[in-house]
């Protein structure tokens, strides 16, 4: 299957709510995956921000550009037939604080520190073109902008002095004002250096990263469900909280 024919049939299934079945995705590799990517988002575009994740165990990390019109505020109401499966994964987010294209080095630590001014905490709702998650093929999902459905950000605060650290950060998950996930260090990903590996990667596809955009950095929680009628809230100790309700 061609780029563009993966490419369609994931906008047909994104704008009809008819869901594909991910054995006609016929996408085998990352590099194809990131191309239906990028194909997408001239689409939907522009770029508001980015989601990159990295298992922590010394393999390359994955990510896939978000839609602006996905980037939410806090308090969102989220309504309509394509919050089918309605996933939640509490994050950390950066803001980037100014355009940048690292060239061919790989940035380090404190050159980062310079590119990202904010923190925030965030609500990736999970969503899916594919049917049921998980995939059994990980290069359509990839393809599927990484079954991103919105992300929803609390207000930003400062990049603090002690640099962010994934595998410290404290979070928690309340729907419907019932506790249903706190984790201490619940995201193994080593965050500087997949951040630099998300710069270097965006600058090589030719969309390096722009002043204002959000990028967020993996589950802290795993994965929740939440049904209809639901406020969802979450917080990140130390940087704030964050909100949405599913309306009934």
């Amino acid at each position: 299957m061609n780029i563009h024919a993966a490419t369609q049939l994931l906008l047909d299934a994104r704008n009809s709510g008819v869901v594909l079945d991910w054995r006609r995705l016929a996408v085998g590799d990352a590099a194809t995956a990131y191309a239906v990517q990028d194909a997408q988002i001239l689409r939907l575009g522009p770029v508001g921000g980015w989601k990159v994740g990295s298992k922590g165990d010394g393999s390359e990390p994955s990510c896939s550009p978000l839609p602006a019109s996905c980037v939410l505020p806090s308090e969102t109401l989220l309504a309509g037939p394509q919050w089918r499966l309605r996933g939640l994964e509490v994050e950390l987010a950066l803001r980037v604080g100014r355009d940048y294209d690292p060239g061919n080095a790989m940035p380090g630590k404190e050159e980062l520190l310079d590119v990202f001014d904010a923190v925030m905490p965030a609500i990736e709702v999970v969503e899916t073109r594919l049917g049921k998650l998980p995939c059994d093929n990980p290069w359509a999902a990839m393809a599927d902008l990484q079954s991103h459905g919105a992300l929803v950000i609390g207000a930003a605060l400062p990049m603090p002095a002690a640099a962010p650290d994934l595998r410290k950060v404290i979070a928690t998950l309340a729907i419907d004002g019932k506790e249903t996930a706190r984790t201490t260090g619940g995201n193994p990903a080593d965050l500087w250096p997949m951040l630099g590996w998300l710069a270097q990667h965006c600058a090589r596809r030719g969309m390096p990263l722009k002043k204002g955009q959000i990028v967020t950095t993996g589950s802290c929680t795993g994965v929740h469900q939440a049904r209809t009628g639901t406020l969802v809230q979450a917080t990140l100790e130390g940087v704030g909280a964050v909100s949405l309700r599913f309306p009934g």
